[in-house]
């Protein structure tokens, strides 16, 4: 079950004014379930994403880049599951655009005002006639409290929906951020988050929607990881309605800008950190903070060396004090210049390595204390600098494979 994640009520979604949602049942995979999603915006929308940095991307993903690069505005997002339609070469370009022509007619827009998304399993072709024929039936079901609805039309191995949304005042004005995420197994940067979707009823530029996008991104989704794969599909997308009635945010300076960054990145954080809490498997939601480094991406380059390492992570899922895999990974992690007799380890309040090895005050039974914790965190001090990064990881469970050797049956 997944670790401390509540399943989000449809009452705790608030609307974004401007954001219409539908879903439907369209058999991709597997009949009886909510496979399909449409969100309609208004002219107004603007629009911004980061998308995988995987080679072999899927076709939505190229296709949504070029619809994005066109400029002509985004008028809706589609979403399958159940297929990836990855590595399906010109024939999945075809039915990602075919899809979008689709929504285009229904929705009366131009085929590049729309964005395509896929989840599910990679190599094999999407049944495209099954999404076309759900797609009025999303246009049917069209409503801005379907937000419920629709984080769980985007789940493939995910246990719990994914969904968050806060309110922030400016300029006396009240401006709503919601949004939703799908993934559980797949899980690293760059970006790491399969499939996510946050919206603000807020008016704001596209260029600096992009940056907002890029910095809530960087401090959250690309902060996790569940397994070491980046997967070939993932996207985080944050749209704009500007239904607020306030003036534009241009530019940094803009009024309210600040405080609209924090709470998208707020969302985005609990969204990213609700995908390791729900990782394939978990029982356990390990924070790992790496401190006093040098630089920022050498603290980041130590702390996903101990999250991915497979040794750490069965280590916790047996809550086994086997704590010197921690200290090899550290030394593993590439940064060749670390005196690891400043280094010191902790798990939670638990000192237990300094000085190059084991910390006097240390007993076993403190560490087997901490690991049978749902939630645990790992502090790593390296004592020779000012930067630090966190990470946010799981562990690895019998789970984990069952369901990874199943995925496809």
């Amino acid at each position: 079950m997944p670790v401390n994640l509540p399943t989000p009520t449809p009452e705790s979604l608030l609307p974004v004014r401007g954001v219409l949602l539908g879903t439907a049942e369209a058999a991709i995979k597997k009949p009886g379930r909510k496979d399909l999603l449409l969100l309609q915006l208004p002219p107004c929308a603007t629009v911004a994403g980061v998308f995988t940095q995987n080679r072999f991307c899927a076709a939505p993903v190229i296709v949504a880049r070029e619809h994005l690069a066109a400029g002509k505005g985004v008028r809706a997002l589609v979403v399958n599951t159940g297929n990836a339609n990855a590595g399906t070469g010109e024939a999945g370009l075809a039915a990602a655009r075919a899809t979008c022509a689709e929504v285009a007619n229904l929705l009366d827009c131009d085929a590049e005002q729309v964005l395509p998304f896929s989840t599910g399993v990679i190599m094999e072709p999407l049944p495209l006639q099954r999404v076309l024929h759900g797609l009025p039936h999303c246009v049917a079901d069209l409503n801005e409290n379907n937000w419920h609805a629709a984080a769980h039309a985007i789940m493939t191995t995910d246990i719990v929906a994914k969904a968050v949304s806060r309110q922030i005042a400016v300029a006396g004005k009240t401006i709503t951020i919601t949004g939703i995420a799908k993934g559980s197994g797949m899980i690293h940067p760059n970006m790491a988050t399969m499939l996510g979707y946050i919206a603000t009823d807020a008016a704001v530029a596209q260029p600096l929607l992009q940056r907002m996008v890029s910095r809530a991104s960087d401090a959250s989704f690309n902060c996790i990881t569940v397994d070491g794969d980046t997967s070939t599909n993932d996207a985080l997308m944050l749209i704009a309605t500007g239904m607020d009635d306030a003036p534009a945010m241009v530019d940094e300076n803009s009024a309210g800008c600040t405080e609209l960054q924090a709470a998208v990145t707020e969302v985005a954080t609990l969204l990213a950190q609700a995908i390791v809490r729900d990782g394939e498997g978990a029982t356990k939601f390990i924070t790992i903070n790496v401190e006093g480094g040098s630089s920022f991406a050498e603290c980041k380059q130590i702390a996903y060396a101990v999250a991915r390492s497979p040794l750490v992570k069965t280590a916790f899922f047996a809550s086994d004090p086997n704590l010197g895999r921690i200290l090899a990974a550290i030394g593993y992690a590439g940064v060749a210049d670390l005196d690891v007799q400043r280094i010191r380890l902790s798990l939670d309040d638990v000192l237990v390595a300094e000085h190059g090895g084991r910390a006097a005050s240390y007993r076993e039974e403190d560490g087997q204390r901490v690991m049978r914790q749902s939630d645990i965190t790992i502090r790593i001090e390296l004592q020779r600098g000012a930067a630090q990064a966190t990470v946010w990881t799981c562990d690895f469970s019998y789970d984990y494979v069952k369901i990874n050797a199943s995925y496809r049956s």
